[in-house]
């Protein structure tokens, strides 16, 4: 059974160096695609892949479309599958964003050239 869930960092801004240069931004959302029950353990697994992740796609983001988002990528929703480690552009984002970002992000964000829109 798949259970998904949100475990946020509770923070909604973020002051983020990119390049040397300081930027306030406003966070991705993540949802996890989680097999069987939340425990502790899981959450703590959440957690720690959201920091690793939330700096790369940042810098991602940044690097195509800052001029067009101005820091907020409130808007962008990704789906984290946890037992595969792997991460898609949600639906839920819009699509011209996906279709901005799609070319580039299985490649510089799961290492893979496959295309993955939930």
């Amino acid at each position: 059974m798949l259970g998904r869930g949100v475990f946020p960092i509770r923070y909604s801004i973020v002051i983020f160096c990119y390049l040397g240069i300081p930027f306030i931004t406003k966070l991705v959302n993540f949802n996890w695609v989680i097999s069987g029950d939340t425990n502790p353990t899981i959450k703590k697994v959440c957690i720690d892949l959201e920091y690793r992740l939330r700096p790369r796609i940042t810098k991602f983001l940044l690097s195509r479309l800052d001029s067009e988002c101005f820091g907020d990528f409130s808007s962008f929703h990704f789906d984290v599958d946890i037992k595969n480690q792997w991460v898609w552009i949600s639906e839920k984002t819009p699509q011209g964003y996906i279709d901005k970002i799609k070319t580039d992000f299985d490649n510089e964000i799961n290492g893979s050239a496959l295309f993955s829109v939930a």
